[in-house]
């Protein structure tokens, strides 16, 4: 009788399958931001956002196909395909299959559309091969790709975008509308990430003093405070991605009494904050909209997503 042999000793990579678990398919999905609360340098040099999500999506279906290649729909979303790639060929997976991409965040406005997508697809990939898809371990598979949003956490993060490290979880905003104007155009984030930033050591120490102000004001619930913080970002940042609208924007929010102007640091959105539990919620909503329909570009709202509104990963 043959003896039995140990089993072979389980690879502790990021890559190795969980026991019993081939699922074939999946599907997910991620949120997108608007721009983000806070962008800048702290001393010492790490470049760090904060991110504001809200309820925009992007969605991914993969299909695990042993025998076939990898097909990505639409086909022209390389970063994606990239990833899945890595996946695949990292747990030993032969063959490729079919990875569907859509949603509803425009590309090159500042909502982090390349990032949610990438998100997704890990967790859509990884739910069919039965890979880890917890936020640290997505961020190991996006390292090696582009400098990413954090949007693989739920909640407001600091995020060191670069390294696509987490820097601080700060929690949930209380629910929010912002009223944005797009701008027009596209940016490239990737092109602009590749543009050195320069920030004296004065920015960088204001940078860090409006960063623990945000965290306080986050965790206080104050959405007060928190714009307070997002219109210093949107100002300091006209020297690195200027908006046209600013100056008009900041008398539209002095007016109606909105909570701040937040700004796609890397993008071409501005918007007003306004905190839905103001009990004049309504007609400032009604006075923002009609504001900045008067301003050059296109006006639409978007709801912040709070704690509460952050349904699972992964879509039946």
């Amino acid at each position: 009788m043959t003896p039995p042999q140990p089993e072979p000793p389980r690879r502790p990579s990021l890559a190795a399958p969980r026991r019993g678990i081939d699922l074939r398919t999946g599907s997910a999905r991620a949120f997108g931001t608007f721009g983000e609360l806070l962008q800048g340098a702290l001393p010492g040099g790490p470049e760090f956002l904060v991110t504001l999500p809200v309820d925009r999506w992007a969605r991914a279906r993969f299909r695990l196909d042993p025998g076939g290649p990898l097909r990505v729909f639409p086909s022209h979303k390389t970063k994606t395909r990239r990833v899945a790639e890595a996946m695949l060929a990292s747990c030993g997976r032969p063959g490729g299959g079919v990875l569907l991409l859509d949603g509803d965040l425009p590309v090159g406005k500042g909502m982090a559309s390349s990032s949610a997508d990438l998100v997704a697809t890990v967790r859509a990939v990884g739910a069919a091969v039965g890979l880890d898809t917890s936020p640290a371990a997505v961020e190991r598979w996006l390292r090696p790709i582009e400098p990413t949003d954090g949007v693989m956490h739920p909640g407001v993060v600091a995020f060191e975008h670069r390294e696509v490290r987490l820097r601080e979880r700060l929690g949930g905003l209380p629910a929010a509308t912002v009223v944005a104007v797009d701008e027009g155009g596209l940016l490239d984030t990737v092109a602009f990430n590749r543009v050195p930033k320069v920030f004296s050591p004065a920015h960088c120490a204001e940078y860090a003093d409006l960063l623990a102000e945000l965290a306080a004001a986050v965790r206080a619930g104050d959405l007060a405070r928190v714009g307070a913080v997002t219109t210093r970002s949107a100002v300091l940042n006209q020297r690195l991605a200027p908006k046209r609208n600013l100056d008009a924007m900041l008398a539209i929010a002095e007016r109606i009494g909105a909570e701040g102007v937040v700004c796609a640091h890397s993008g071409t959105l501005l918007g007003l904050l306004l905190d839905e539990n103001d009990a004049d919620h309504g007609p400032r909503l009604a006075a923002a909209v009609a504001a900045c329909s008067t301003l050059p570009g296109t006006t639409t709202t978007v709801r912040a997503l709070n704690l509460q509104d952050m349904e699972p990963a992964h879509a039946a």
